[in-house]
């Protein structure tokens, strides 16, 4: 497995405020992916819930390892035999009324192997638009990554993109994730940018699951979910709307990049 090809899938979503919507959504995009021969399937930020108001989440919070949410996502890794990254759910947090951002993965099984809690919160105003996360959430503090069979996979969400000592600190990855929900307005000028340098700089595979598009609560989310190469170019996108970006990480390409132009040989620090 590690010298074979594997086909990765990012699922792109526009969430509602109702859970069961989004799993139904859910389940016949993951089944969509699965049918085009997914081996790993990445689900977007805030998969389950895109509530009318930020504290919705909170009443929707599951504790590790119980809950309608986390159910259907092993039930859908054991179904299709893919491993699944379950984009960002809420968990139960240790202050109250908040909840952590939780990106939880499940192998082929069903049994969950690895999780992550999003580090930075996203602040941004401009006009009329505002969002601070820090009102609901409370912040990780832990990288982590997994090993998945053609190597190591390094968890993200978001934000985190903007910050490119975080995916230092994973070490060498064959692949990076990043389930995203990039307002429209800060989608427009740097997601493709930092997903791009992201990968350049890491000489990895990059997968970003985004929202994509007019939620009910108002917000537009920028979308543009895509597969990176090492290289820096785009294999695979969808722009707005519900869809699957999908293609092949190809461990040959990833090494001659790397033989090519050693830069992570060359790092100093």
């Amino acid at each position: 497995m590690p010298n074979s090809q594997i086909k990765i899938a990012a699922v792109q979503m526009v969430s509602t405020p109702e859970p069961e919507e989004n799993f139904a959504t859910a389940r016949r995009l993951v089944g969509q992916a699965a049918a085009d021969g997914a081996q790993l399937v990445l689900l977007p930020e805030y998969w389950p819930i895109m509530g009318l108001r930020d504290t919705d989440k909170v009443a929707h919070a599951e504790t590790l390892g119980a809950g309608p949410i986390q159910s259907l996502m092993a039930e859908l890794a054991q179904q299709h035999g893919i491993w699944l990254i379950g984009g960002t759910l809420p968990l139960v947090a240790p202050e109250a009324g908040k909840v952590l951002n939780t990106t939880l993965v499940f192998d082929p099984a069903g049994q969950r192997v690895a999780r992550y809690d999003k580090i930075h919160l996203f602040s941004f105003t401009k006009g009329d638009e505002s969002y601070d996360e820090a009102r609901t959430i409370v912040p990780g503090e832990q990288v982590q990554t997994f090993e998945a069979p053609f190597g190591k996979v390094g968890l993200s969400v978001c934000y985190d993109l903007r910050f490119p000592e975080l995916y230092r600190a994973m070490g060498e990855c064959k692949l990076i994730v990043v389930p995203a929900a990039f307002t429209y307005t800060t989608g427009q000028s740097h997601w493709e940018t930092l997903l791009r340098a992201r990968a350049i700089e890491n000489q990895c595979y990059v997968l970003a699951a985004a929202q994509g598009g007019t939620h009910r609560n108002g917000r537009r989310t920028w979308g543009h979910s895509m597969l990176i190469d090492p290289w820096g170019e785009i294999k695979s996108v969808i722009e707005e709307g519900e869809g699957i970006a999908i293609g092949m990480i190809e461990p040959h390409l990833l090494g001659k990049v790397r033989e090519s132009l050693p830069a992570l040989l060359h790092r100093k620090l």
